[in-house]
């Protein structure tokens, strides 16, 4: 006899029989703790609560196949069949054999899972789906016709106008959710591989001696089967519910809804305005095919967008090494229809990384059309703060008798008596635009002067016609400053400074950083450089002077490191030594007119 707690019977001898009754039942069948009751309890409770995700997700489903079947599918076929504005087959080619799936799930499945909740405290659901699995292949037609049906969709939407009112009628009631026919035609086909993950948490959490168990494996294996076939359909799937989340975004005004497209990325950019440089709130949609260039709509309900602009993918060109003056996180967009200068944001903007290579290396543009390429692709407009030259005669512009015009050729900003020309650009369409002159004599090959050349090329070039974006590329340094002459009488004054690489000892002075003329041109040698001193008075922050016999320049940097860069460098060239390192350093353009930028539908030229 084992060692136990002995027992007594009644009397008071005892009976050794009853004691060894009383001791192996207390050994074999110890009391339940009340952990273990927990943990039964919790592993019921999981089974329980994934029985009951499975009915409630099925009582949804089963009235998404309702109002395919019985509101959508019914009044087209209603109205096909009345009239004939489009045959009866196209709706049946939509739909396919939805009737047959709904029937299925409204009158078998959603009742068994019904009554076995209502009946069991402790549900079973594998022999429920053991039993109706193979009706399951039934999604296979489905599955197969998604594509088709999708395309015939699109194509009755546009062909038929009274098809595309029912649907818009229907798609408006509240039962819709405010959302389209294709994106409830979306659910039968991700509903098998939703029993699939369901069955395998089922699975997971049930024991392995529990009575379901085994019904619960072989249905799980039947689902799977099934669930081959719309496996390859899911990628199509979720692929064509980000282009109905991208058309819905649209309002519903641009085509993309199509098996075809394929929607690669999208997200919010800044636009850079070619007047002012300010930037503008946008939105990039980039598709296989082409680039949606939107701009925000103003909605009580939801963000929506307009397209201002398509460029085609087929010759377009991204390029951050051509992005227009130093403003970080730029690059431009080059397309036939249309080129862009845009903004990334800060760091985890969704279009910043894959395009924007050069790090803190800033570079400036140059805009420029090949021969081959003029006309035939939209220029890259060079921002009118940029210029305070025209980029043709040199002559400085005013608000009132030289007013700034873009070449719709080349981009470049040039005044009214140099842009006077007109011809016919294949990228608008052969439309006929302004352009400039030395664009009109390329396109149009007949020159409007009489030598037969170029009013640009006619005179000989001065030492300042060195312009200012292509100096700045290849320059020891280059940034803007306030600066004044002391006995000028004139107060401060804001230019953009370059210091040319081949010509190290020379300081440029230039109205704005696309200048092709500089305003002056200072030679280094012999000044001597210095901060200002208690006198001079100055009411400017970072300041700095470069002195020699009468002329004193007064300098006004707008932080300590640019401020340190530049006398630096300035030190070097007045004693004649060339500077340490020829690599450029590019300060960030100051947004000027802040505030005053353009409206959500605002200028986009």
């Amino acid at each position: 006899m084992r060692g136990g707690v002995r027992g007594r019977g009644l009397s008071e001898e005892g009976d050794s029989d009853l004691d060894e009754e009383v001791e192996l039942t207390l050994v074999l069948t110890p009391p339940k703790t009340d952990r273990q009751d927990s943990a039964e309890l919790s592993v019921h409770q999981r089974v329980f609560n994934i029985a009951n995700e499975l009915l409630h997700t099925e009582l949804t489903y089963v009235s998404k196949l309702h109002l395919l079947d019985q509101v959508f599918c019914a009044r087209l076929m209603e109205e096909a069949q009345s009239r004939p504005f489009f045959p009866p087959d196209v709706i049946q080619g939509i739909f396919s054999n939805i009737c047959s799936i709904y029937c299925f799930h409204q009158q078998f499945l959603l009742p068994a899972l019904q009554k076995r909740m209502e009946e069991d405290s402790n549900p079973r659901i594998g022999d429920i789906l053991q039993k109706l699995a193979p009706f399951l292949k039934m999604y296979g037609e489905y599955v197969k016709n998604f594509d088709r049906a999708m395309e015939l969709v699109n194509t009755w939407m546009e062909r038929s106008s009274q098809f595309k009112t029912i649907i818009q009628e229907i798609q408006r009631e509240e039962r819709c959710g405010n959302l389209t026919l294709q994106h409830h035609m979306l659910e039968p086909v991700q509903r098998i591989p939703r029993y699939e993950l369901l069955l395998k948490d089922y699975l997971n959490r049930l024991p392995e001696d529990a009575p379901d168990y085994r019904d619960a494996q072989k249905s799980l294996e039947l689902i799977a089967t099934a669930a081959e076939h719309s496996n390859a359909a899911i990628r199509k799937t979720e692929r064509m519910r980000k282009l109905l989340k991208v058309y819905e975004l649209l309002g519903g005004e641009e085509d993309i809804v199509n098996p075809t497209n394929e929607l690669i990325k999208e997200g919010h950019i800044l636009k850079l305005s070619n007047k002012n440089g300010t930037t503008q709130d946008r939105y990039l949609i980039l598709f296989n095919d082409r680039l949606l260039y939107c701009v925000p709509k103003l909605r009580l309900i939801g963000q929506k967008y307009g397209v201002r602009a398509r460029i085609d993918v087929d010759g377009m060109e991204v390029r951050s090494e051509m992005s227009s003056a130093a403003v970080p996180r730029t690059f431009l967009v080059s397309g036939k229809q249309r080129s862009l200068e845009l903004q990334a944001r800060p760091s985890g903007d969704l279009w910043s990384c894959r395009y924007l290579r050069l790090g803190d290396n800033l570079f400036f543009v140059f805009s420029f059309q090949s021969c081959m390429e003029l006309g035939k692709r939209a220029p890259t407009p060079i921002r009118e703060k940029e210029v305070t030259l025209c980029m043709k005669c040199q002559e400085p512009f005013n608000s009132i008798t030289k007013r700034r015009h873009h070449c719709k050729a080349c981009g470049h900003v040039v005044c009214g008596k140099c842009s006077e020309f007109r011809a016919r650009l294949s990228y608008d369409n052969n439309r006929t635009n302004r352009v400039c002159v030395d664009c009109y004599v390329t396109l149009v090959g007949v020159s409007p002067s009489p030598c037969g050349v170029s009013s640009s090329n006619q005179r000989r070039r001065s030492i300042l016609e060195k312009q200012a974006s292509l100096a700045a590329e290849n320059s020891v340094i280059c940034s803007f400053l306030h600066h004044m002459e002391k006995g000028s009488g004139r107060g401060w004054q804001k230019a953009w400074f370059v210091i040319p690489e081949n010509e190290p000892l020379v300081l440029y002075i230039y109205g704005a950083p696309q200048d092709v003329k500089a305003q002056r041109s200072v030679p280094l040698i012999g000044f001597e450089i210095s901060l200002p001193e208690s006198c001079d008075r100055l009411e400017r922050r970072h300041a700095f002077k470069i002195s020699q016999s009468h002329l004193t320049l007064y300098f006004s940097a707008e932080g300590e490191e640019l401020q340190r860069r530049w006398m630096d460098i300035l030190s070097r060239a007045g004693r004649g030594e060339e500077p340490l390192s020829h690599q450029p350093i590019i300060e960030s353009l100051e947004e000027e007119g802040e505030g005053l930028g353009d409206e959500i539908e605002g200028d986009d030229t």
